[in-house]
């Protein structure tokens, strides 16, 4: 139960990585295994088996997910961004509160506002960096591009261990977003030299992704308290980012509008009819037990 647990849970990571404004760090933060996921990714060497025993699931779950919602949420995002937009910003205001009180149970001092406000800020702040023009992306590219994909990857595995930052946001900043979903696209037809292209981006973003969780254990172990009031910031920011991601104003109709809310709504009536039925389970174990 609890493998079937972590591949849902990496499912949702991995639908979530396709959108741009949100961030695969804080849906980690929100599905409550952020801190667990660090921890194992950072100590891989030393802990292989338990690493891969917990990181496989959530993994598996995330290449799932990825693969099966590619080509529906592209269309979905062509079509109906905001709709698919209010789903995951009601996913986001159903759990923050959740998160600011796992931050409140790490103590609160009046200087930690410091690090709400900055994150939140550095959040935001990346929707207002000018998009990028896109890069053509196959082997006839200059040669330094190929050193530019890597770092790239490398940047974008930031977003995916960092609450708040996107890694689909940073990839339109840079303008390979749409290139690299092209190319992804473009497998079925030219699969040699998209799969090395992708391979190049591959191998940066494992390199960072593993640096960069090295890089937050050690701060959630040095700085627990500052580092989760941080994360609160990122979190709250990334409400608002994923609406700042899209430009809606053909799609901001009557019709839009109202399937947007409803989906918004049926999130939380989900949200929140699944915690009361998991908490009245768990009530309900407790007066067994005594």
């Amino acid at each position: 139960m609890k493998y079937l647990k972590l591949i849902a849970k990496g499912a949702v990571i991995g639908v979530g990585m396709i959108i741009p404004g949100v961030s695969g760090g804080t849906l980690a933060v929100l599905l409550g295994i952020y801190e667990d996921l660090i921890l194992h990714i950072s100590s891989l060497r030393k802990n292989f088996k338990d690493g891969i025993k917990f990181l496989s699931p959530i993994l598996l779950g995330m290449i799932f997910a990825f693969l099966a919602m590619y080509f529906p949420l592209k269309l979905a995002l062509e079509h109906i961004p905001f709709e698919i937009c209010m789903v995951f910003s009601a996913m986001m205001i159903c759990s923050t509160p959740k998160i600011c009180m796992e931050a409140y149970h790490n103590g609160f001092q009046k200087k930690d506002i410091l690090f709400v406000v900055l994150s939140f800020a550095l959040c935001l702040g990346l929707c207002f960096i000018p998009m990028g023009s896109d890069i053509e992306l196959n082997f006839s590219m200059a040669w330094y591009f190929y050193i530019v994909l890597f770092m790239v990857g490398v940047l974008a595995s930031v977003a995916l261990v960092v609450p708040g930052i996107s890694g689909s946001m940073l990839l339109l900043i840079l303008g390979l977003y749409l290139p690299l979903l092209n190319t992804i696209s473009n497998i079925k037809n030219n699969p040699g030299e998209s799969i090395a292209i992708l391979a190049i981006f591959a191998v940066g973003l494992v390199i960072g992704f593993f640096t960069i969780a090295k890089l937050m254990r050690f701060l959630l172990k040095k700085w627990q308290r500052q580092t989760m009031w941080a994360i609160v910031g990122f979190v709250v920011a990334s409400i608002i980012a994923i609406f700042l991601a899209f430009d809606f104003k053909e799609f901001l109709t009557p019709l839009h509008i109202g399937l947007g809310i409803g989906a918004f709504i049926m999130v939380c009536v989900l949200y929140f009819g699944v915690l009361f039925l998991y908490k009245k389970k768990q009530n309900k174990l407790i007066v067994e037990e005594n």
